[in-house]
């Protein structure tokens, strides 16, 4: 059945078959960091917008931290890098966070909520974040990893569950390839599958129809990932009779495929005895001679075609990182829908490009930047906020599910058990810390690339959830509470709650009011602790990365 969006939505999807820029890029050897805050400082200067100052290093080691390894920082780790002297302290905690094996959990989980587009389209096997967690864990390149999920061999090892993500969609081929155009190629060519666009003469039916090509021969046989030899895509143009589509990427090159035929009587028997062979046996089905989703990495991957790949990664990551991206929406990446900093995004896409699609680097590069550290506060008694296409100030960004329970339950812990631990064995509790926060985090909202909205179950959780009593704010041996109680003062109690949970000291004005709270539930003080601490966590300080 087909799916199509309204008229006006469709004017969104306009899109060419090339992005072109104009200007000369900054040479190639230029560090990513310096090449990011050239391009948006000089944009931030064409529009005679001062941007806001950087943040302290109490919010950037909590930003870092949520960032790349998916929690707030402890205690420790926290008064350490304020403390430091060191000029090059946040090079070595980029450093060491990305050589934490926290690091690679995390960003797959945040990969895993990308291909699953953030849960709407239904989720993503445990199979699949266990190759993900593989291969950000092995260093893999983007292009790698790209061609182990749209061209997976179960038989390697090493690409184990990458079959899954292809394998979900098989039932649905239209699906399949808006998804893959959406998440690799930052394109959404959904609109074309019902007409030609409405306004722009170049984005037809023969794009979406010729990508889906590359798609249609590919179904699930028993459980496995399977494609058959031939078979052709006809539709219904908008006017005329139906036409048999060409293989064609979102360029507009053909592809010249052998299997674009239908099969003769005998070839389809052949084929249709062997998968039912593999399918009975519970084996993996036979490969074709000629992969019509080889055929899209190839082209795709193409020196000449590889535009689109390169620059939907980069795009995506700068909204990760950024809040914001440098193409919005992020699914309508065309010439219609100017880049907010069109030689950024070259340059950023042309570096992927000379540097194998390595993420590592793309990551580290981002967050050194002046631009990702600037502060989310507007200075007040200046200009109007601008706008965030200009990147001047800092975006609000929800944490994730696994972020915020993960946070959650290291804010409610004494921050003495994770002192004195030996690297392996902070690993270790963290990891453990990860899996207990597995179960809260199903209540909490994944959000989306666009916006944020408070889920029902997260806003009941907040406002009287008893498990969270039971479960979070509860005094033992190992927990802050109980840490809280021995401060020796109203003072020092303070002081630790503020550091634990939000990595700062408390405000003088914070300090008191709570210190005036504290004093009127003076006859029932663990209660008073108690609340404190609920009120610091459901806060919305403790709800974004910011």
């Amino acid at each position: 059945m087909r799916r199509c969006l309204p008229l006006i939505a469709c004017t969104l999807l306009t899109i060419a078959p090339s992005m072109s820029f104009a200007g000369e890029l900054l040479s190639a050897d230029r560090p990513i960091p310096e090449v990011i805050d050239h391009y948006i400082d000089a944009k931030l200067q064409e529009e005679d917008v001062h941007p806001a100052p950087q943040i302290d290093d109490a919010n950037l080691i909590r930003r870092l931290t949520l960032d790349l390894v998916g929690r707030i920082p402890t205690l420790l780790e926290a008064s350490a890098f304020v403390d430091s002297k060191e000029p090059d302290k946040r090079a070595k905690l980029v450093e060491r966070l990305m050589s934490s094996p926290a690091f690679v959990r995390h960003q797959a989980d945040r990969f895993e909520a990308m291909m699953s587009f953030q849960g709407r389209r239904g989720g993503t096997s445990a199979e699949l974040r266990e190759y993900l967690v593989r291969a950000i864990g092995e260093n893999r390149s983007w292009q790698t990893i790209f061609r182990e999920l749209i061209t997976p061999d179960d038989k390697d090892p090493k690409q184990k569950g990458a079959s899954e993500f292809l394998r979900a969609r098989a039932a649905d081929a239209d699906r399949m390839t808006n998804d893959v155009s959406v998440l690799f190629f930052g394109v959404n060519v959904s609109c074309a599958q019902c007409h030609d666009h409405p306004l722009v003469n170049d984005w037809k039916q023969d794009h979406f129809y010729g990508m889906k090509s590359f798609f249609a021969r590919t179904f699930d046989n028993g459980g496995f990932l399977a494609e058959r030899e031939f078979g052709q895509v006809k539709f219904k143009p908008n006017k005329g009779s139906e036409k048999q589509a060409k293989m064609m990427f979102l360029t507009g090159k053909v592809v010249d495929d052998p299997g674009m035929r239908e099969p003769t009587k005998e070839e389809a028997a052949k084929e249709k005895e062997q998968f039912d062979q593999a399918k009975k046996a519970k084996t993996e089905p036979p490969a074709p001679k000629h992969s019509a989703r080889a055929q899209l990495v190839a082209t795709a991957l193409e020196p000449a075609e590889s535009d689109y790949f390169s620059r939907a990664i980069v795009n995506r990551l700068w909204h990760r990182f950024m809040g914001f991206g440098l193409v919005t929406p992020l699914d309508q990446m065309h010439s219609a829908n100017e880049p907010t900093h069109p030689e950024l995004l070259e340059w950023l896409a042309r570096d992927m490009r000379e540097h194998g699609y390595g993420l590592r680097r793309l990551i580290q590069g981002m967050v050194m930047s002046k631009t990702y550290s600037r502060t989310s506060l507007w200075p007040e008694g200046t200009a109007s906020h601008p706008s965030p296409r200009l990147f001047a100030v800092a975006m609000l960004k929800p944490l994730t599910p696994m972020q915020l329970a993960t946070s959650m339950r290291l804010a409610v812990t004494d921050p003495k058990v994770f002192e004195k631990l030996e690297p392996a064995e902070f690993e270790k509790q963290m990891e453990a810390l990860e899996q207990s926060a597995r179960g809260l985090a199903s209540s909490f909202a994944q959000p989306t690339e666009e916006d944020f909205q408070i889920g029902v179950s997260e806003a009941l959780l907040f406002s009287n959830g008893e498990k969270v009593l039971k479960d979070l704010l509860v005094e033992g041996n190992d927990r802050l509470l109980n840490k809280v109680k021995q401060a020796g003062s109203p003072e020092a109690a303070v002081n630790m709650l503020f550091r634990v949970a939000l990595s700062r000291a408390p405000r003088e004005e914070e300090l008191k009011s709570v210190k005036d709270y504290l004093q009127r539930r003076a006859d029932r003080p663990a209660e008073a602790y108690q609340q404190v601490l609920w009120a610091l966590l459901s806060g919305s300080e403790f709800r974004f990365n910011y």
